[in-house]
């Protein structure tokens, strides 16, 4: 399997894209998502109206920022994982990627959190594109690890909630004073969530490690 990079005209494309949801989303952030038109992104971008619908097919996309490659990267490494891990194991080694991406974007993470706190639309969009790449990973593990797709679904939305309370704590810590690292943060949700809550519920207690692959830093 090739191992190559994306050539320059895929750099480009991405650099692109994502030109127009930073611009998306710190025009939302400053002045609110209804007050925000897709000639203005395109302008603070600096490309044409026809190269956003190139990217995007409104503004609530670009503002969302969702990059469909990187639910298929999250998939491509469910199939890849070894195949003697148990269904919650895979799943971190699944997103383990992710989580550092995401702990290199704090700053967009910021604004998303303040544009979806003014528009509940824009929220409940969110939650209805996330629901529907659970259904998709689901159905993938299921078919990898030959189990029910109700355990699968149950498996993927509860490390999927654990990641996102990750998220948010580490969001909520402030970024100019030593704080966890996101990934950090993320293992010990998953700890958590391997061990049994109710096992590890305890304040000040620092949950087993309980989980048999690397951790998300990897």
């Amino acid at each position: 399997m090739s191992t190559a990079g994306p050539g320059r005209r895929e750099r480009k494309k991405q650099q692109t894209r994502a030109a127009l949801s930073a611009a998306a989303l710190r025009l939302a952030a400053e002045r609110g998502v209804d007050h925000v038109s897709v000639e203005d992104i395109a302008e603070a971008a600096d490309v044409s109206v026809r190269t956003f619908f190139n990217y995007f097919s409104r503004k609530e996309e670009a503002v969302l920022g969702r990059d469909p490659e990187h639910a298929e990267r999250v998939r491509e490494r469910l199939r890849t994982a070894p195949p003697d891990l148990p269904p919650l194991a895979t799943l971190r080694y699944a997103f383990a990627g992710l989580v550092e991406q995401l702990e290199s974007e704090r700053e967009s993470f910021g604004r998303l959190a303040t544009v979806l706190a003014g528009s509940p639309r824009l929220l409940g969009e969110l939650v209805a594109i996330g629901a529907e790449d659970e259904r998709r990973l689901a159905d993938l593990l299921a078919e990898l690890r030959g189990i029910s797709y109700p355990h699968a679904l149950l498996v993927v939305s509860a490390t999927g909630i654990a990641l996102r309370i990750a998220v948010e704590e580490w969001g909520l810590l402030p970024p100019d004073s030593p704080h966890p690292p996101l990934r950090e943060l993320a293992d010990r949700a998953l700890d958590r969530l391997a061990a049994g809550l109710d096992s590890v519920d305890q304040p000040g207690a620092a949950p087993p490690d309980t989980d048999p692959t690397p951790k998300a830093a990897e």
